[in-house]
């Protein structure tokens, strides 16, 4: 009696025809892993990204992932938890490989030919390492948002009560020292010491007003990056006497997206502090343009420069990587030791409305 040739019969008859068309091309090419399997479990075709995945080889038999290798089985029931639940698409399992280890896998089957006890399954399979990898990434990547977002909107917090607690109480108590001191008529040397406590409480008042406006400046959120970056280079340019800093923006909306104006400043504020504090340089430049659809922004000074291996050793190259990587931005560095240093972010441009402001540090 003639029996109807398997699958793999027919699959040898035409691999002659197959061996450079376009099918054949398809199996090799395929990034998931096929496998053609007996109803012993022996390997009768597999592609190259399943000999790449497993280590398996023709011959062998494919061995059962942890899962079907342990569960508990109804009398006859087929081991393979897909073949013996065909219904089910896929499943998620670890299959162990040549190496002895295990790697976690989606695999698939398909019963392509079935006479009697005789049988042919197709076995497919996805490796999740990769997948696995990103979705870590993509995790720690979300930690990393929030955990900014929580530092901003703490700094913002902190800011408004150093400006409007602490600042305001110092501010009254010097007031009301000065209507005191006015109407003194002692001797001089009290007045003067009423006087030294004065400019201590002037001197108080002006750094909390200082930290206030490095925790988190009002004007970003009132006022958008530009006035704040020009806010920010003239004070440094009265602290900082012997270093020219300039600012210049071009094609720039007076709003950008929330998000992009912390975390751009955030760059800006740690870029020109490592610049004043290492460098030595005696001229910054910070522009600001927008090119196309990015937003570029680059900081370069003629300071003594440095290696690069030293820069992603560096706190701040790590703080600024990390304010880019939340704008899904690119951050390029470039220095050579006597010849400065020059920053480069690209970002994608987006707009803010006056609305969002309000959000800004969240």
């Amino acid at each position: 009696m003639c029996q109807n040739p398997t699958f793999f019969e027919r699959y040898k008859e035409e691999g002659k025809s197959m061996e450079s068309g376009y099918f054949r091309q398809i199996f090799d090419h395929l990034q998931d892993g096929i496998i053609m399997m007996d109803q012993e479990r022996r390997i009768l075709v597999m592609n190259p990204s399943a000999k790449k995945m497993t280590g398996w080889k023709v011959g062998g038999k494919v061995p059962y992932c942890s899962y079907c290798q342990t569960r508990k089985l109804e009398e006859g029931e087929e081991r393979c938890y897909l073949l013996a639940k065909r219904e089910i698409p896929y499943f998620l399992s670890s299959m162990p490989t040549y190496e002895g280890r295990f790697v976690d896998m989606e695999m698939s089957t398909a019963v392509i030919y079935e006479n009697g006890d005789q049988k042919e399954v197709l076995l497919v399979l996805k490796d999740l390492t990769m997948k696995k990898k990103e979705e870590e990434a993509r995790i720690s990547k979300l930690v990393l948002q929030k955990t900014l977002e929580a530092q901003e909107n703490e700094h913002k917090r902190l800011a408004q009560e150093l400006h409007d607690g602490v600042g305001q109480s110092l501010y009254s108590v010097s007031v009301g020292i000065q209507a005191i001191r006015s109407r003194m008529k002692q001797e001089d040397t009290f007045k003067e010491y009423m006087q030294e406590i004065i400019d201590e409480l002037e001197k108080a008042i002006q750094d909390i007003k200082l930290y206030s406006l490095q925790l988190r400046p009002h004007s970003l959120d009132q006022l958008g990056l530009i006035p704040t970056v020009e806010h920010l280079v003239s004070g440094l340019n009265k602290t900082h006497k012997d270093v020219s800093i300039t600012f210049a923006s071009s094609n720039v909306s007076n709003r950008l997206l929330p998000s992009l104006e912390i975390n751009l400043y955030r760059v800006i504020q740690e870029a020109l502090h490592n610049a004043l504090k290492y460098s030595q340089a005696t001229l910054i430049e910070v522009i600001l343009y927008k090119e196309g659809g990015e937003l570029v922004l680059m900081i370069q000074d003629n300071g003594i420069g440095f290696e690069r291996e030293l820069t992603e050793e560096g706190l701040g190259f790590k703080h600024m990587k990390e304010r880019v990587d939340q704008m899904e931005g690119s951050l390029r560095i470039h220095s050579a030791l006597q010849r400065g240093t020059s920053i480069k972010v690209k970002v994608q441009y987006k707009e803010g409305k006056e609305s969002d402001q309000g959000i800004a540090g969240r």
